[in-house]
C-alpha cells in the first residue's frame, strides 16, 4: 500500500468519524431522531392566518414567522415552492396576506415587489383551489370560487364513482373536516380587519370563471360541468341529510384525531380539523378542540429569532435511515449497544399492531404491522417506512425482532397492488380520473404504486430472504422494469427525482440477486454516469418534475450525490471513477465539525405542487455512502449485502 493510499484511507475514516459523530450528537437520550422538515412559505402563512381565524394570536411568534417568510422572498418578488425555485402566485399570495396581517405596510418594498408579481402573474383570482378557499374564509372571494364539494360526500357509497376511500390518506383526512368547512361557510374573526383587494386584477364578485381550464382531458369538462349542476342544486339538499353528512364528517375526525400528533399527522389536515371544531362551536377547552390546537402547535420550530411551521414531523423515517448510516459506518450490530441499538429498541416500539387502519378497506382481513411516519399515526402506517424500518431491525440481528419482521413482511405482501408495485399508504388507490375533478387542480389526489416505494419493499422482502421467484417478487421485479423510463433512469415519487428513483431501484435489484450485467442495471448506470457533474457530484432540481432535464441542476448537493454513488455500488460499480469523483466531492465538501451544508430541497410531497427539504438528509446519506465505499474497498468483493 502506498504512501497516498494510506493518506486517502486515513482521511476517509476521519470523514466518518466526525460524520458519525455530527449525527449520533443529534440523536435523542431516547434513541431516536427527528431533524426538521421544511416545506415552502404555505404552511407557514396558513399557520398566521389560522390564528386571524381564531382570534388566537401570538403576536411575538407571528412575528418571528414574518422573519422567515421575507428571508425566503424571491428575487422575482414572490415566493417558490422550493430554495431558488420560480415564482409561484398561490404561495405568493399567502404569504402577502400573512405578512400584511402581522402587520408590513403594503408600501414597504418587499410587499409591493410582491403585489406587483402577482398581479403580473394574473392576480390572486388565478390561484389554486386550497387558496381561494382561504380567501373565501376571509370573505375576499365569493365561495362560488370553489368547486362544489358538499359535505354529503362522506354519506356515499362505495360503489359511487366518488368515494372518500378512493381517494390518499392525505386527501382524505385533508377534505373531510374542509367538507364541514364548506358546508358552513364560515368568515373569519379577523380581529385587525385585514383584506387584500389590491391583489386581484379585478372586482372578485365579478369574475365568473374562477373554475376553468386547461384542462387535462374530457374527465375534467364532464366534472366541470357536473360542478355547475351541483352549484344548482345543492341548496335543495334536505337539512337533515346535512346533518347527518357533518355527524359522519366530524365521527371520521374524531376517531382520528390521534392525539397531540393531529389528524393524519400532517399540518393541513390538522388546521381543518382545529377550524372545523371552532365552526361547530367546541369551546377551546373541549378535549377534541384542545387536542386539534396543541397538535397544530407542536409543529412549529422557532429558535427564538425566527420561526415556522413544518408540514408535519419525520422520526421514524429518520431514525430509521440514520441507523442505517450508522450500522454502515460500524455502530451495528457487532456493537452490544450504542446509538443503533438505541434506535433499533425506540423503532420496535412503535410498530402498529392493533390498529386496522383506513388501508382495511381493500385489505380487510390482512393483520396490522407497519409503522407510521410521524412519532404516532395509526390509522396511517406507510409501506416505505415499514420496509426501510424492517432492514435496520433485521440488519441488526437481535432475535428479539423477529417477530416484529416476520409482521412486517406479512402486512407488505398484503399491501402489494394487483399491478405488482406499492402505493405509500394503500394498495390500489388508483382512481385516476378523479384527478381531475376541479377540487384536484393539483393533481395529486391518489396514492397509486411507485417505483421508489416498490423498489424499497423489494429490496425488504430480498434482504430477509425472498427468493426472486416468489410471485411476490416476480411481479415486483417485472413493475420495475416496465417503469424503466427510455432513458435508463426511474422516476422518483418520494425523493428528487430520477436519481432517488434510480438509486432505490438499482437497490433492489442488487438485493433481489439481478446481476450488474443485467440490461436494465447497465442503462441505469449509464445514466448516472452521464449526469455526473464537472465537479464530481450529483443535483437534480425540483423542475425537472416540470420541465428540465432529468438528473441536472445548477450545483452539486450531498444528498444526490450520495444517493447516486449509492446507486452504483449496488449495481456492482464500487471501483468506477466516477463513484471515487462522488466520494471525494462528499469529502471535499464536508465542514470540520463532520456536517455538510445543504440549502436546495431534494424531496417532493407532491410534484409540482409541494416540495421538502429534510434537514437530516444532507447528513446521514453522504455518512451511508462513504462509509459503504469503504467498506468495499476493504472487503474482498465489492457485492453489497443490505438492500438499502
Amino acid at each position: 500500500m502506498t504512501t497516498d493510499t494510506l493518506d486517502r484511507t486515513s482521511d476517509l475514516d476521519l470523514c466518518i468519524e466526525r460524520a458519525a459523530g455530527a449525527l449520533g450528537r443529534c440523536q435523542a437520550p431516547d434513541g431516536h431522531w427527528r431533524f426538521e422538515l421544511e416545506a415552502d412559505a404555505t404552511i407557514p402563512a396558513e399557520y398566521i392566518l389560522l390564528e386571524h381565524f381564531l382570534d388566537r394570536i401570538d403576536t411575538a411568534l407571528e412575528a418571528r414567522i414574518a422573519v422567515h417568510l421575507r428571508e425566503i422572498q424571491g428575487a422575482h418578488g414572490g415566493w417558490p415552492l422550493f430554495h431558488g425555485g420560480t415564482f409561484d402566485l398561490s404561495a405568493s399570495v399567502k404569504a402577502y396576506f400573512a405578512l400584511k396581517m402581522v402587520g408590513d405596510d403594503i408600501n414597504a418594498p418587499h410587499m409591493a415587489r410582491a403585489r406587483a408579481a402577482i398581479l403580473a402573474h394574473g392576480g390572486a383570482e388565478r390561484t389554486n383551489v386550497f387558496t381561494r378557499i382561504q380567501l373565501a374564509l376571509y370573505g375576499e372571494v365569493p365561495w362560488r370560487a370553489v368547486p362544489s364539494m358538499p359535505v354529503e360526500i362522506t354519506l356515499l357509497p362505495q360503489w359511487f364513482f366518488f368515494h372518500l376511500s378512493k381517494i390518499s390518506y392525505w386527501s382524505r383526512t385533508v377534505i373531510v373536516p374542509l367538507l364541514v368547512l364548506i358546508a358552513k361557510r364560515p368568515r373569519a374573526r379577523n380581529p385587525r380587519n385585514i383584506h387584500v383587494p389590491e391583489l386581484f386584477s379585478r372586482d372578485p364578485r365579478e369574475i365568473r370563471d374562477f373554475i376553468r381550464g386547461p384542462y387535462r382531458s374530457n374527465w375534467g369538462r364532464a366534472f366541470k360541468a357536473l360542478d355547475v349542476v351541483l352549484k344548482r342544486v345543492e341548496p335543495l339538499f334536505p337539512g337533515l341529510l346535512r346533518r347527518r353528512a357533518i355527524d359522519r364528517a366530524v365521527d371520521f375526525v374524531t376517531e382520528r384525531l390521534n392525539g397531540e400528533d393531529g389528524l393524519g399527522a400532517i399540518y393541513p389536515a390538522m388546521a381543518n380539523s382545529v377550524m372545523m371544531f371552532n365552526v361547530l362551536g367546541y369551546p377551546t377547552g373541549h378535549p377534541h378542540a384542545a387536542i386539534a390546537w396543541q397538535s397544530v402547535r407542536n409543529l412549529i420550530v422557532d429558535d427564538g429569532t425566527r420561526a415556522y411551521c413544518q408540514p408535519c414531523v419525520s422520526p421514524v423515517w429518520d431514525t430509521s435511515l440514520a441507523g442505517h448510516a450508522m450500522a454502515e459506518a460500524g455502530y451495528g450490530s457487532r456493537i452490544s449497544t450504542g446509538p443503533v441499538k438505541a434506535a433499533c429498541a425506540w423503532l420496535g416500539q412503535r410498530q402498529i399492531l392493533d390498529v386496522k387502519g383506513d388501508w382495511t378497506v381493500r385489505r380487510p382481513h390482512l393483520a396490522p404491522g407497519g409503522w407510521a411516519f410521524q412519532y404516532n399515526n395509526a390509522h396511517y402506517p406507510d409501506v416505505d417506512d415499514t420496509a426501510v424500518v424492517g432492514m435496520l431491525l433485521h440488519r441488526d440481528g437481535n432475535p428479539a425482532f423477529n417477530n416484529a419482521i416476520a409482521r412486517a413482511k406479512n402486512w407488505i405482501v398484503g399491501m402489494q397492488s394487483r399491478d405488482g408495485g406499492w402505493g405509500a399508504f394503500e394498495p390500489e388507490n388508483t382512481h385516476f380520473h378523479l384527478n381531475h375533478i376541479p377540487f384536484a387542480d393539483h393533481g395529486a389526489l391518489l396514492d397509486p404504486p411507485t417505483s421508489d416505494v416498490t423498489a424499497r419493499c423489494v429490496s425488504f422482502l430480498a434482504q430477509i430472504g425472498m427468493s426472486p421467484a416468489d410471485p411476490v417478487m416476480q411481479k415486483a421485479l417485472a413493475y420495475l422494469r416496465r417503469e424503466q423510463e427510455p432513458f435508463g433512469a426511474w422516476f422518483g415519487r418520494w425523493g428528487t427525482n430520477y436519481i432517488y428513483g434510480t438509486w432505490s431501484v438499482l437497490c433492489a435489484l442488487n438485493a433481489a440477486g439481478i446481476p450488474p450485467s443485467d440490461p436494465a442495471v447497465t442503462r441505469a448506470c449509464d445514466w448516472l454516469i452521464s449526469v455526473q457533474r464537472n465537479d464530481g457530484g450529483w443535483g437534480e432540481d425540483e423542475e425537472t418534475y416540470a420541465h428540465a432535464n432529468p438528473g441536472t441542476f445548477r450545483e452539486s448537493t450531498p444528498s444526490q450525490t450520495a444517493w447516486a454513488v449509492l446507486g452504483l455500488m449496488s449495481a456492482g460499480r464500487a471501483d468506477h471513477r466516477g463513484v471515487a469523483r462522488g466520494i471525494e466531492w462528499l469529502r471535499a465538501n464536508q465542514t470540520q465539525d463532520g456536517e455538510w451544508h445543504e440549502l436546495p430541497y431534494t424531496a417532493v410531497g407532491f410534484p409540482r405542487v409541494f416540495y421538502l427539504r429534510y434537514h437530516g438528509y444532507k447528513q446521514f446519506f453522504p455518512l451511508l455512502a462513504l462509509s459503504r465505499f469503504r467498506n468495499l474497498d476493504r472487503a474482498n468483493n465489492k457485492h453489497v449485502a443490505f438492500g438499502m
